[in-house]
This record gives C-alpha cells, sequence and structure tokens, in this order.
C-alpha cells in the first residue's frame, strides 16, 4: 500500500517531550530495518518501547495495528498503557493480545526498554526443535547462559500466564519460545536490535548446516563460555555503533520513518 492511502497523522514531534521523541525516531527505525531483514510476519508480531508518563508510571510505543512494518513512522506509533489501551488520540488501534507477551517483560524486568518479538522462518525453525538453539556457531555462542526457552502453551492463560513468560526470561535478554519464535530486549531499541540480529543469525545458520545432512559439530562449553561472558560485557557498546550506521542508511533511503 503507498503511502499516500495511510492515515493522515499529524507530527508528534512538538506534542511530546524529547525523550520520547528520540524513542519514537529509534522504534519506527527498528521496524523500519526489521521489514529490510526480512523478519516480518506481515501485521503479526510487534516491537515495543517503554517511555516514562508524567504520573511516574511507565506507557509504551507499539506498532499501528494493521500496518506493515515499512509503514511505521515515529508520530503513528501509538502510546498504550499496561492493560494494551490507547493513551492518545490516533487514528489506528493497538492490538491489546499481541501486548499481552511485551507486557509481561516491561513489568517485570526494570531494563527491558524494549521488547522485539518475532516470527521468522528460521526462529520458528529453531523453536520447533527439541533441543533449541544448539551450541554450533559463533552467534549461538553468544547466547552460551544467555537464553531462556518459553512453552507456547503458557500463552493459552493470556494475560494471566504473563508471570510465567517474564520467569522464563529470567535475567537473560533472549528468549525462544517454544513453537512459536524469538524474543529479545534491550535497555535500548539498539541493543534489542542487535541481539535479534544476533539470535536470528545463529537460528539460520543452524537451520542451514542441518539441510547440509551432515551431523553438526559443536563447540565446548569453555569456548562458548567465552563468548557468552564477551556478549554480557559488549553488546550494548557494539550496538550503538552499529545503530548509528543503521540510522545513516535509512536517512539516504527512507527518511519517512522520522516522520
Amino acid at each position: 500500500m503507498p503511502d499516500t492511502l495511510l492515515l493522515r497523522v499529524p507530527s508528534m514531534k512538538d506534542r511530546v517531550s524529547p525523550e520520547e521523541w528520540r524513542m519514537r525516531v529509534d522504534l519506527a527505525a527498528c521496524y523500519r530495518l526489521a521489514a529490510r531483514y526480512g523478519w516480518v510476519d506481515l501485521i503479526g508480531t510487534h516491537i515495543s518501547a517503554r517511555v516514562a508518563a508524567p504520573d511516574g508510571q511507565h506507557h509504551f510505543l507499539i506498532n499501528p495495528h494493521g500496518l506493515l512494518f515499512q509503514q511505521v513512522t515515529a508520530s503513528n506509533l501509538v502510546k498504550i498503557d499496561q492493560d494494551g489501551r490507547k493513551l492518545q488520540e490516533s487514528p489506528y488501534a493497538a492490538n491489546p493480545a499481541g501486548f499481552v507477551i511485551h507486557s509481561a517483560i516491561h513489568m517485570r524486568h526494570e531494563e527491558a526498554i524494549c521488547v522485539f518479538h518475532s516470527h521468522t522462518v528460521a526462529g520458528m525453525g529453531v523453536s520447533m526443535q527439541e533441543e533449541g538453539l544448539l551450541m554450533a556457531s559463533q552467534h549461538a555462542a553468544f547466547f552460551f547462559g544467555n537464553l531462556g526457552y518459553h512453552d507456547i502453551e503458557h500463552m493459552e492463560s493470556g494475560i494471566e500466564g504473563r508471570d510465567i513468560l517474564a520467569n522464563d526470561l529470567g535475567v537473560h535478554r533472549a528468549l525462544i519460545m517454544r513453537n512459536h519464535g524469538l524474543l529479545t530486549t534491550g535497555r535500548t531499541v539498539a541493543e534489542a536490535f542487535q541481539i535479534m540480529h544476533t539470535l536470528e543469525r545463529a537460528c539460520s545458520a543452524q537451520i542451514a548446516a542441518q539441510s547440509g545432512g551432515s551431523r553438526v559439530r559443536r563447540m565446548s562449553d569453555k569456548t562458548c563460555a567465552w563468548f557468552g561472558e564477551f556478549a554480557r560485557k559488549a553488546t550494548l557498546e557494539r550496538s550503538d555503533m552499529a545503530w548509528r550506521s543503521l540510522l545513516a542508511t535509512l536517512e539516504e533511503s527512507e527518511p519517512g520513518y522520522k516522520d
């Protein structure tokens, strides 16, 4: 659908705090980049970000329900509360059911500023495997000791199942939702994107290796432990460096994400 058919949303730049606007720009960029990398499922899945509220509570930004990721802009992001209810006038709705996964993490993990959920083919493929992510590539090793697992059966509980999801994430920043997909969190939008990029490549490499028919060679726990510790210490700094370059590519090709 061309941009001319989208519902007009007035710019939010002068209607929100500078901090919220910066978050809106980063989150819109994340949606556009997810589309560019092919991590999309039509209008399914979400990326959310938490912003401060005047009353000391937390509000959340999420994509307008019904738009493709490549149609998200900083201004058409929808602001909602922890129950998924809209807090600002917008021609678009949020998807409360889709926000259940995100609210579970945001509400229990203070550092989870951004929550990124995907249904990629590789991510779903690994989530369907009994052993989950194999420690057989460098990208997978970054998740040694840094990855949780969650059974899809708990999603039937809806809001009542949020505690189980948050507990399964634990202290990690990445989660494989069995038979479902992937989830990452970040102290910044950039960090959540970086971790998803690494996890997605680990899953893609695993599926590619298994498709060759040969036995997959795994790495030693000692080697994986080194990579896992490196990831815990360096992901935030590395994500900031990559993010600046990623934003520069968007600025050249689709600057409308900042509208």
